[in-house]
């Protein structure tokens, strides 16, 4: 599961799968914290992240969805996601 994103010490991944399960989503991580965001609603599925992380990770899906839903193509046809930039 390539990183794509860090920030904050905040790593995001996606997994590059084409049985990868729907709907597009990808991996946020923070110390022992796990989640797992929606792209298209970028919303928290599964998981947890403290609030203020979560927040972050939260706002830095809205600027980036074109580029992750593109990464998510990508990773569907079992190529290796693009960096996307941080947030700054």
């Amino acid at each position: 599961m390539p990183t794509i994103c860090m920030f904050y010490g905040i790593i995001i991944r996606m997994y590059c799968a084409p049985g990868e399960h729907n709907p597009p989503h990808f991996h946020a991580y923070y110390g022992k914290h796990k989640a797992i965001i929606d792209i298209n609603t970028c919303e928290l599925t599964n998981g947890s992240l403290p609030k203020k992380q979560l927040k972050l990770v939260l706002a830095w899906a809205e600027l980036r969805q074109e580029d992750l839903l593109a990464n998510w193509v990508l990773a569907m046809n079992s190529e290796l996601p693009f960096k996307i930039e941080p947030l700054k």
